[in-house]
């Protein structure tokens, strides 16, 4: 056992500082600045010669391929002033087992205050012995192809205890081989993995999503290559295990997120195998950031309104994550977030009931997390129908003024509108905007009300018109226009209030004319207009006069007609028989009974014979006493109807049996006396009868 322990241990041994060998020496890659800390010896304590006789301490090996020809110088600083590093350079083309003496050789005592050492352009030596003070010696001629051995040891012991790294840069105007400064060989630029740290001096970071995590480390090669041919990628976790290719990570291993890890990049020639720039590695150093990530589950709030029992949601304001540049699935069972089948495509505008949605959450870095949103509504905008009723206006008793803002269609806190219709109320269009004083028929309104959330409810509002309650008593009346009479508005209202000026349900002796009354019923005021208007009095229209028979002809009014000779006695017939000659008073009234009408009339004498034979005794008939009548026309009428003579005012009212200055013959005619008499409506009057002429030669 203790055999295979010591075997095994040199295996590591060997393994860990091969590179501190000749034969495994690193190869520089370009002029690239080198940082490297030495510790130890490699399998073979090298036999050095030249200033170096001490033997080897903590080394380290470089091999330089030469890529274009001239000066070439290099300097060599401890990154802690008192380490103390001596150094030698072999070649050129020289072979480890056989690399003769040093061409440069520098073992100075250069500690403390700038301790730095290497070659420069104007030293002239080539070689400083132990104990020296001079740390720099001449430059290098070289050309293309050669290949030389830098030799580099932190010399320690108990006077001089102090291990450090060095850094170390190339100047000069030669060129060092490198795969990576060749754009024939390195044609694509590599692509460091993860991504910068905050602070730009600490390796890039590589998220992992979980903690602890086992990483596969090859599934970065193919991006930090970035389509390279030929070139290979091992990882480690030493820098120097990286510089050198030792100890690569070869399998999937649970990684820390507090350790540095590296990778090491080195060209492999696919026609020379021993191609001295296949020794040549880009190292860079990453490490791992825990990127776990938490979704937060939250309870999204929408309007449930008008109580539609569904509400719109938009998913993507749910604070389930804090990066803006997650990507978020939506999702409506966890067996479809699972299965990553029926994603929700419209999240922004989601319409649901209440219940539950799931979110995938996937962070920039490809770590995954899921949430759950839980669908709530905000409480209902409680809201009911409500009626307004209001007095009719009285230029369009079919409308009322109504004050919307009065309707109780709700107790709680909220904004309301008010609209015409419920489709502009859903619609939010056409808004009433005198809602205070809206002029409406018998019909119905819409108010919106909507909360500090946002959520609305809708409620209808009736309206009622009150209309007008009129008198069922309270008519039209007509009255002799010297009359009085009572106007009665009828029980059951409130109050009254007359154009006179009277309260009370009556008003009494009032003449003819247009009155009005105010009647209460609720709230409400009726103005109704009554008229007492005088009755139309009647008109004798024509008197019939036939001997002493008297017709009376009456028009309007209102009957029956009420006749008299006196004023006093009155008769419901028209003719008066046996009336006396010469004037005669007739009275008329209608159904009124107001004042009556009367006129006079004229009877005149009747003359029934006359014998125009010149004596002087009834020779003419005469009606010249009736010349003061207006209209007076006396015709006088054969048995047939023919008219033979009339008796104007040229002739005096006078016929004395002649027609065209001759005589009529013996017989019996007829006449007719018109005229107007002369009262306010110029009655016409007629009077007729006959004559006997009796004309003898």
């Amino acid at each position: 056992m203790k055999k295979y322990l010591l075997l095994f241990l040199l295996l590591l041994s060997r393994t860990l500082y091969s590179q501190a060998d000749c034969a495994t020496a690193l190869s520089v890659c370009g002029n690239s600045d080198i940082t490297y800390s030495p510790s130890g010896i490699g399998a073979t304590n090298e036999n050095l010669g030249g200033c170096l006789i001490s033997g080897e301490h903590n080394s380290i090996w470089y091999k330089i391929t030469i890529a274009t020809g001239g000066t070439l110088t290099f300097n060599l600083v401890p990154s802690d002033p008192d380490a103390d590093y001596d150094w030698a350079v072999y070649g050129p083309n020289a072979t480890c087992g056989n690399l003769g003496a040093p061409i440069r050789c520098n073992a100075a005592t250069v500690i403390g205050v700038g301790a730095s050492t290497g070659l420069n352009m104007t030293s002239t030596i080539t070689s400083a012995a132990g104990g020296s003070l001079t740390p720099y010696c001449r430059y290098l001629d070289v050309l293309p192809g050669q290949t030389y051995y830098l030799y580099i040891d932190n010399w320690v012991d108990v006077f001089n205890p102090i291990t450090a790294p060095f850094s170390l840069t190339w100047g000069g105007t030669a060129t060092l081989a490198s795969p990576f400064t060749n754009p024939n060989i390195q044609t694509q630029p590599f692509t460091p993995p993860g991504a910068p740290a905050a602070n730009p001096a600490d390796p890039r970071e590589i998220i992992i999503c979980q903690n602890p995590t086992v990483f596969d480390f090859s599934t970065l090669s193919a991006g930090i290559l970035n389509g390279n041919a030929n070139f290979q990628i091992s990882y480690h976790t030493t820098q120097n295990n990286a510089l050198s290719g030792a100890n690569p990570i070869l399998t999937p291993q649970t990684v820390s997120t507090t350790a540095t890890y590296y990778y090491s990049i080195h060209y492999q020639d696919p026609a020379d195998p021993n191609n001295p720039i296949n020794s040549c590695r880009q190292v860079g150093a990453f490490k791992f950031k825990q990127g776990t990530i938490t979704g937060n589950n939250i309870t999204l709030y929408s309007c449930n309104n008008n109580n539609a029992g569904t509400a719109t949601f938009n998913l993507t304001t749910a604070a389930v994550f804090g990066d803006p540049t997650a990507v978020k699935q939506y999702y409506h069972t966890m067996s479809d977030l699972n299965a990553g089948i029926n994603p929700i495509a419209n999240a922004d505008t989601f319409v649901s009931a209440e219940g539950v949605v799931y979110v995938k959450i996937t962070s920039q870095y490809g770590c995954v997390a899921i949430a759950q949103i839980t669908l709530k509504f905000y409480p209902q905008v409680v809201v009911s129908e409500a009626t307004l009723r209001s007095c009719f206006i009285e230029s369009n008793p079919s409308t009322a003024l109504f004050n919307l803002t009065t309707a109780p269609v709700t107790t709680q806190t909220g904004t309301k509108t008010y609209f015409p219709s419920l489709t502009d109320a859903q619609n939010n269009t056409n808004p009433i905007l005198n809602f205070a004083n809206y002029i409406s028929s018998n019909g119905a309104i819409f108010i919106k009300v909507t909360n500090a959330n946002g959520c609305y409810a809708i409620a209808k509002v009736n309206l009622i018109v009150i209309p007008p309650v009129y008198s069922d008593v309270l008519k039209d009346k007509t009255i002799c226009m010297e009359d009085k009479t009572t106007l009665d508005a009828g029980l059951g209202f409130a109050s009254y209030e007359w154009s006179t000026g009277a309260t009370t349900q009556t008003i009494s002796n009032v003449g003819v004319g247009t009155y009005w009354v105010k009647l209460k019923t609720g709230t409400c005021i009726t103005r109704q207009t009554v008229t007492i208007y005088p009755s139309e009095q009647p008109v004798i229209s024509s008197v019939d006069i036939a001997n002493n028979t008297v017709t009376i002809n009456a028009t309007g009014g209102q009957g029956p007609y009420q006749y008299s000779t006196d004023g006093i006695n009155w008769q419901e017939s028209n003719v008066f028989s046996n009336m006396p000659r010469g004037d005669n008073h007739i009275f008329l009234k209608d159904a009124y009974d107001c004042e009556p009408i009367t006129i006079t009339i004229v009877v005149p004498n009747l003359v029934n014979v006359i014998t125009p034979n010149g004596d002087g005794i009834n020779d003419v008939i005469d009606y010249s006493a009736l010349g003061n009548k207006q209209n007076l026309v006396f015709n006088i009428f054969d048995r047939y109807g023919n008219k033979v003579f009339q008796a104007d005012k040229l002739r005096g009212y006078k016929w004395n049996g002649t027609m065209e200055g001759k005589k009529v013959p013996t017989g019996t005619y007829w006449y007719s006396v018109t005229w107007n008499e002369n009262d306010k409506k110029n009655t016409p009057i007629k009077y007729s009868g006959w004559v006997m002429v009796k004309n003898r030669d």
